[in-house]
Parts: C-alpha cells; sequence; structure tokens
C-alpha cells in the first residue's frame, strides 16, 4: 500500500465544519487503512492500494457529499510528493522561521499564462514560486493573516482550486505520510 494526504480546502474556517472524527470514519469506511487526521483543518494521513490520486480525491468528495451534505474540494498528494514538496521549497533556506513560509497545493497544474501573470499584491512584501502543482510562499516580515494573496487570489488568478497550508502543517504532514 502506498500513503496519501488528502488535504480538504476550506474546513473548519468558517461555515464548512467537518468534526475530525468524522472525516477518519468516512476515510477509512472507502477502504483505506491507518487513516489518521493532523489539527483540524482537514488534513488526513492514509494507506490505500488504490494508485491514483485524483480518484481518491473523488471518492473522498464524494463520501463527504453523501454523508455530511458537503462541497469540498480535496487534493490528494502521495507520500513521494509531498516529500519532494519538502525538499524543493525554494525559500526554506532563507527562513528560520516557518510561520513565514506556506505552501499552496493546486488541483492541477496552471497555464503558463496564468502563471506569468500573477503578481504580488501591491504594497506587500512577499515572495512566491509556481513548481509544477505547487505555490510557495515567503512572507519575510510575515503577515499572510493580512495578505491579500489569498487562496481566493490564488484561485482566481490561476483558475484552479487551491488549499493553504503553513510550513509547519506541511513538514508534519510529509513525516506522518512518510512513516
Amino acid at each position: 500500500m502506498d500513503r496519501y494526504v488528502a488535504l480538504l480546502r476550506g474546513v473548519n474556517v468558517g461555515s464548512t465544519r467537518i468534526a475530525m472524527a468524522d472525516l477518519r470514519r468516512l476515510v477509512a469506511a472507502l477502504g483505506h487503512e491507518d487513516v489518521r487526521t493532523y489539527v483540524q483543518s482537514g488534513n488526513v494521513v492514509f494507506a490505500s492500494d488504490a494508485g491514483d490520486a485524483d480518484h481518491l480525491a473523488a471518492g473522498i468528495e464524494r463520501a463527504i457529499a453523501d454523508e455530511l451534505g458537503l462541497t469540498v474540494p480535496v487534493l490528494v498528494r502521495s507520500a513521494r510528493e509531498l516529500a519532494a514538496v519538502t525538499a524543493g521549497n525554494p525559500y526554506a533556506d532563507r527562513e528560520s522561521d516557518p510561520t513565514r513560509l506556506l505552501v499552496v497545493f493546486l488541483g492541477s497544474t496552471p497555464d503558463r499564462s496564468a502563471v506569468a501573470s500573477l503578481g504580488v499584491p501591491r504594497g506587500e512584501n512577499m515572495s512566491f514560486t509556481v513548481t509544477g502543482r505547487e505555490l510557495y510562499l515567503h512572507f519575510p516580515d510575515g503577515g499572510y493573516g493580512r495578505s491579500k494573496f489569498t487562496n481566493t487570489y490564488v484561485e482566481k488568478a490561476l483558475g484552479v482550486v487551491a488549499t493553504t497550508r503553513n510550513w509547519k502543517s506541511v513538514r508534519t504532514l510529509a513525516e506522518m505520510a512518510a512513516a
């Protein structure tokens, strides 16, 4: 069996509430094993022999809709993909404060023209790098919570579903998936 991480978009940060116990139960009911959640924002680590991340994401989305009546986008990365994300952060060696680093996981690889037109909002001190289906963010002065470079901004600019995780969460999920 391979290990995967499912990242749910917009869970427990507004009106879309899902108890992590319910999420673990739903994922396990799909036949996945060793199902664990991390924090309350919709991160699920599990083992599966399905082998297709898009199929896994669709199954979890469908189960959430059927069981809980919620429409929640789900992005899935394999343990290997998540290890590559942690190894590939272009800002990790420049920043000792993990709260200033984030990763935006994208539902698909955005068009080059959309990436080329993506810019830092006026007056903000930040850097970003798009690599495949990930967007690395660096806020050297802190301030992601006050930034206009939000999930919604990224989704609108790139035309893809996105969900953001802080660097601590990304590293922890990668460690959990590797175990």
